[in-house]
């Protein structure tokens, strides 16, 4: 079960699609996005991204009505409502993690601990982030992006959708309160045509050398 577009044309074809085909994604296909997609990395292995897929008309049409009645909710086969958990901070979790560890031989009795130790001290004094939503927000994310770009490699479109409320989420589908709706990611298979191409600010303009706003030249043209 091989993609069918190298990762280089599966970057540079991806759009944000805002219409789709009826089309279903074929069910294998849909299982590797998903599989591929969660190999995605995390602090600490800890995971804290859950998916809600919806392919139902009626649980879309109820998505829909929370996302500003926007179409390619409920054109596309299949939508995913992206979460972030904070409860993956409790030890029963991390504990979970560590086993999870043990059974692939990643982790042994002393890195155990110091996964332990480690978890409980970034947290305490979260150094680089403000909240642990902010902190499981941006490990969910990752998924999201390792996840489009997957599909797209499988010839499958994706439309990241920021424009929801993310109470009304929440409450339609019994979301947790220690739960989080980071995005929601349409599925599918773009109608044609696509939205032309943006384009991007080249790397000089964003990439800097060793320090914020100095110049960064790349050492093969020079």
């Amino acid at each position: 079960m091989e993609p069918s577009i190298n990762l280089r044309h599966a970057i540079e074809q991806r759009r944000a699609v805002r219409a789709f085909q009826p089309t279903l994604i074929p069910p294998v296909i849909f299982s590797e996005i998903l599989r591929l997609g969660m190999r995605s990395p995390s602090g600490f292995n800890l995971q804290p991204w859950r998916f809600i897929i919806l392919r139902s008309l009626d649980s879309k049409e109820k998505l829909k009505a929370c996302a500003f009645n926007q179409p390619q909710v409920t054109q596309a086969p299949a939508v995913l409502i992206c979460c972030s958990d904070r409860r993956v901070v409790e030890p029963e979790y991390i504990e979970s993690v560590i086993q999870l560890g043990r059974e692939q031989g990643a982790i042994n009795d002393s890195y155990a601990d110091y996964i332990r130790t480690a978890i409980a001290n970034t947290f305490e004094k979260h150094p680089s982030f403000e909240s642990i939503e902010t902190w499981t927000n941006r490990q969910a994310m990752l998924a999201v992006a390792h996840i489009m770009i997957v599909a797209q490699a499988y010839g499958v479109d994706s439309c990241p959708m920021e424009g929801f409320v993310a109470s009304e989420v929440k409450a339609a589908f019994n979301i947790p309160e220690e739960v989080d709706v980071c995005c929601l990611l349409a599925l599918g298979y773009a109608t044609q045509p696509f939205k032309k191409y943006g384009g991007r600010f080249s790397v000089e303009q964003v990439c800097y050398g060793e320090s914020y706003g100095e110049v960064w030249e790349d050492e093969s043209l020079i």
